[in-house]
């Protein structure tokens, strides 16, 4: 498998469109043309669950990219996964796809046939792609479904930043108009069920909440692959509880039912490991700032083989759990709320801005009630930074909507207090791993506590620190 980030813009045009003149689009640009005879088959579940998530998947031939492409959403474009051609759908690209396509078989759903003309054009012959512009005309077909269509697509090289304005000027004056289809293949399937007509505090909600699960499905995919969104993914998890506790009473409780409880399951998996991480590089970089001979013993090998005995295992815990039937009826859940969200579609601005108003109010108590005495472990700290997380959230949600400049004001100041508290809540769970590793280096041949001992010292200093900066942000 490779992979490619394809960042693209679309334009409608008719049978007597002429393609602009390219040459000078790019200063010095050399442009290279040849026609290509492209098929491509595109693939999804009977419930359309990849055109749900703005997935595509499809089996190409006629070019270079012959083969299996998988294209997903990213923050800038599509990423564009290639495999190379085989008869039947690769194994690797449907388990890639088990959290979206929730194991469903995927079937045929449409085959378009492209005639492209295509421009390359280089900073010089045979150098450096800045763009490459297609005009193509094609035919697709689906079920009874027949469509013939032109239209013009500019991709954009590795390290061009945006479609030139010079390009866009000269589409337009020749009677291009920006495609209302995101893909091709948008044009010959139907469109998904619509939302009912939704208020516009409802509107907020589920922009939010789509956010999320969009970054939980990326998330999904990204640990499929091997890659490390972990930190992202969790994040978003905890957006979505927070949207479920502060605004549940707007919300189809019937819909929800222990989704709450289900992603704070996989949540912890994902932390069991997120953790590790912090730690490691937390205690390496106070090493490197400790003098040599204050740094007894193999202690990074201690810090590094400790923490890699509980990420590993848990790293494998992730792994089965996303296989497992439980984390799949997350994922089935999410789907859904793509396109049912179990929004009020009638809830106002008022009842949103209330409930985000009171999510307020808890923070300050509990963080107030925090700083007293009594919490010699913490306890009541971490409750305050997780209910400043909940405020700071709901602010964001309401910025779209009422007072937006004071929305971000409140999130501001609850980003503070969450930053704060985060930096305690670190210095205890760094505090807790540091007496483990004190304790087995003491009791190992060639090793000792001593820096550990200094290591445990500096985060009870930092924990201080943090408990006086939360009281100057009451």
């Amino acid at each position: 498998m490779h992979e490619a980030l394809e960042r693209e813009d679309k334009w409608d045009v008719d049978d007597q469109f002429q393609l602009p003149d390219l040459r000078d689009i790019f200063t010095d640009a050399h442009v290279e043309h040849d026609i290509v005879d492209l098929t491509s088959e595109y693939y999804d579940t009977a419930e359309r669950d990849l055109q749900t998530h703005a997935i595509l998947l499809r089996r190409r031939s006629g070019d270079d990219d012959t083969g299996w492409q998988v294209k997903v959403p990213a923050a800038e474009g599509r990423v564009e996964l290639h495999w190379p051609p085989t008869d039947g759908l690769p194994d690797a690209v449907r388990e890639l796809l088990t959290g979206v396509t929730l194991g469903k078989r995927l079937d045929s759903i449409a085959t378009i046939h492209t005639v492209r003309n295509r421009y390359r054009l280089r900073r010089a012959e045979g150098g450096e792609l800045c763009a490459e512009i297609a005009d193509d005309s094609v035919r697709a077909w689906a079920d009874e479904r027949l469509l013939a269509w032109r239209e013009v697509e500019a991709e954009l090289g590795p390290r061009s930043r945006s479609v030139p304005k010079r390009l866009t000027n000269r589409l337009a004056a020749a009677g291009a108009r920006p495609s209302t289809y995101p893909s091709k293949l948008a044009h010959i399937v139907p469109p998904l069920p619509a939302v009912e007509p939704l208020s516009r505090a409802a509107s907020a909600l589920v922009r939010y909440v789509n956010a999320q699960i969009d970054q939980i499905v990326a998330g999904d995919i990204g640990l499929r692959r091997g890659q490390d969104p972990i930190h992202d993914t969790r994040v978003a998890i905890r957006r979505l509880r927070s949207t479920l506790r502060v605004f549940g009473k707007v919300l189809d409780q019937s819909v929800i039912g222990d989704l709450d409880d289900e992603l704070r399951w996989f949540a912890g998996l994902l932390g069991d490991v997120r953790d590790c991480q912090v730690q490691h590089r937390r205690f390496l970089t106070a090493l490197d700032e400790f003098p040599d001979d204050l740094v007894l013993g193999p202690v990074r090998s201690r810090v590094r083989n400790d923490l890699q005995a509980i990420e590993l295992p848990a790293r494998a815990e992730i792994s089965e759990a996303m296989d497992s039937p439980r984390y799949l009826a997350i994922m089935a859940a999410l789907r859904i709320w793509r396109t049912a969200p179990p929004v009020d579609p009638k809830i106002s601005t008022k009842d949103l801005i209330k409930r985000a108003r009171k999510a307020q109010r808890k923070a300050d108590r509990r963080l107030t009630a925090a700083l007293g005495d009594g919490d010699a472990d913490g306890a009541m700290l971490h409750r305050a930074r997780k209910a400043a997380k909940r405020a700071r959230y709901a602010a964001e949600l309401c910025a779209g909507v009422g007072n937006s400049a004071q929305a971000k004001r409140t999130a501001k100041r609850y980003k503070r207090f969450q930053s704060v508290l985060g930096d305690h809540q670190d210095t205890v769970v760094a505090s807790a791993s540091l007496r483990r590793m004190a304790a087995s280096a003491g009791t190992t041949g060639g090793e000792n506590g001593f820096t550990f001992g200094l290591l445990f010292g500096r985060e009870q200093r930092l924990a201080d620190e943090c408990r006086r900066k939360a009281r100057s942000l009451l």
